[in-house]
Parts: structure tokens; C-alpha cells; sequence
């Protein structure tokens, strides 16, 4: 692989750039963005290959990564199709969906002869924009890859070398198990950051007593709201069930405290610390390769 094209100048475009160029140096890597301020940002990141010149950041290249929001991504793809041919091309994403991605993208990669394969790093920031992006973001985390079209074992190692040579570990699944998951153990987490946050500073001025506590677990809830409010939107049938989980334990909760059940309540809390330790002590929830 010799060039990329990451389209999308934001936190995780960002810095996917920045790690090839760091890690990468036999890599050529482009990040195209819309709006010149944010690329005149990157090129002050040290982005070398920052432009807003889709023909440019596409040209000649072996991967494109499509690093915007998922409902801008037909779009992008389709005009990176119209100024550059896309045979052999492979095409990612770093969506937090990937069934939408997939089934978005379907069309235009199958007329262009691209080849399309999902990722999502598990990487990110309650921060946005390129100004947050950074070289270091990908070190040890996650990067699920979906291979729904059954692209062959070649491009799939392709793709996983990219990963991995930026610092993630990566397994493979579909889509509709990469949703589900995801659901549970990210967007659900989010949703009751952000419930915590709503609760727990119904009367604001009492944050100035806020510790650890309230403060880590409300802290993805400054994250960007439009961007959280599509994610949980295109997988709000995974996160269906697991809502109506957290209703029936919040509802348990509530019932052992009017009945004043000591033993009951540690019970429930002991079974979720049991489960929370499993990640401090080095146990592995995500998804298998």
C-alpha cells in the first residue's frame, strides 16, 4: 500500500493521518476536508497532505477511509468516484455503525468496482475537531472489521496491517453482531453518561461538589451532541433491548429500596462489580476475531 485518502478532517481523520505519517513514512497520506479553516488547521498540525481538493487527496491512491459522519458518507464516496476511478480500491470507514455504512455504501461500490470493508477504532475524545487529533489516539485500542461482502483474505489482512501499524488490535465480525455489541458496551454507556449528567445537575449550582465520581461518569456526555444523536439513531434497534434492561434494573433498584433490602442490594451491586472487574482485571468483552 502506498497512498490513503482519508476523507474527513475532524478528530479521527485527524489523527489517522497523523499516525501514518508518523509510523508509516513509506505511506503517502491525504486528508481532505470542506472547509479550508479546518484544513489550513491540519497543515499547521503538520499535516502535509491537508487539502480541499477532492481530485487531489484521491488521486492514485489504495485505500480510501471514509472518516465523516455516516450521512455524509454516500456522498463523499460519490464524488471521490467521479474525479478519480475506484477499481481496486479499498474503502473503509470509521463509523460507529456499521450496518448503515454497509448498506449506504452497497451501490456505489459495487458500479465502481471498489472494494468495501467497515472498521471502527475504538478510539476517540469527548473533544472534536482536528485541533484534538493526535498521532498516540489509536495506542492499544479496539478496531473492529467487518468484511460483510466477503472481500478477499488479502485485502483483509491489507486493512488490518493499516490498523495495527497505528497501534490498534483488531477483530474481525459482521456488521449486525459489530451493532449489537456496540450498543451495549458504547451507546448505552453514553445515553446514561448523559442521563447522570441531566439527574445529577438538574440544579447546576450543586456541580461545585461534583469529585470522581460524578465527573467520570458523566464525562463522555460532553461529547458532541449531533454526532452522538445520529449514532444513537442508526442503532436504535440494538439498543432497544438494552434500554429496557437498564429500565427493569433502575425499577429493581428502586423496589429493594423501599423495601430496605441491605442484603438484596448488595447482591445487585456485588454481581456488577464482578462484572466491572473483569476489565481492570484484564478480562475481554469485546468482539472475537
Amino acid at each position: 500500500m502506498k497512498r490513503i485518502a482519508v476523507l474527513g478532517s475532524g478528530l479521527l481523520g485527524g489523527s489517522i493521518a497523523l499516525a501514518v505519517q508518523s509510523r508509516l513514512p513509506d505511506v503517502s497520506v491525504s486528508l481532505w476536508g470542506r472547509r479550508a479553516q479546518s484544513v489550513a488547521d491540519a497543515q499547521r498540525r503538520g499535516i502535509t497532505g491537508a487539502t480541499v481538493d477532492l481530485a487531489e487527496a484521491v488521486k492514485d491512491v489504495d485505500m480510501i477511509i471514509l472518516a465523516s459522519p455516516v450521512g455524509a458518507m454516500l456522498e463523499i464516496l460519490k464524488a471521490a468516484a467521479s474525479v478519480h476511478p475506484l477499481r481496486g480500491v479499498i474503502v473503509t470507514d470509521v463509523g460507529s455503525v456499521k450496518l448503515t455504512p454497509r448498506d449506504l455504501l452497497e451501490q456505489v461500490v459495487n458500479e465502481t468496482g471498489a472494494r468495501y470493508m467497515g472498521s471502527h477504532p475504538m478510539a476517540g475524545s469527548e473533544q472534536a475537531g482536528i485541533h484534538a487529533a493526535k498521532a498516540d489516539l489509536f495506542d492499544g485500542a479496539a478496531c473492529v472489521i467487518t468484511n460483510d461482502f466477503g472481500h478477499p483474505e488479502e485485502d483483509v489482512r491489507s486493512l488490518r496491517g493499516l490498523w495495527e501499524a497505528i497501534g490498534c488490535q483488531c477483530y474481525l465480525t459482521s456488521a449486525e453482531e459489530h451493532d449489537r455489541v456496540m450498543a451495549r458496551i458504547s451507546h448505552l454507556p453514553h445515553l446514561l453518561a448523559s442521563i447522570g449528567a441531566l439527574v445529577g445537575l438538574k440544579h447546576p449550582e450543586d456541580g461545585k461538589f461534583a469529585g470522581n465520581g460524578m465527573r467520570d461518569t458523566t464525562r463522555v456526555a460532553s461529547g458532541h451532541p449531533g454526532m452522538w444523536a445520529e449514532i444513537l439513531l442508526r442503532n436504535r434497534e440494538a439498543l432497544k433491548e438494552p434500554i429496557e434492561e437498564t429500565i427493569a434494573h433502575l425499577r429493581e433498584m428502586l423496589a429493594l429500596l423501599e423495601k430496605s433490602s441491605d442484603e438484596e442490594i448488595t447482591r445487585l451491586l456485588d454481581d456488577a462489580k464482578r462484572l466491572r472487574d473483569t476489565l481492570v482485571n484484564g478480562g475481554d468483552s469485546r468482539p472475537t476475531n
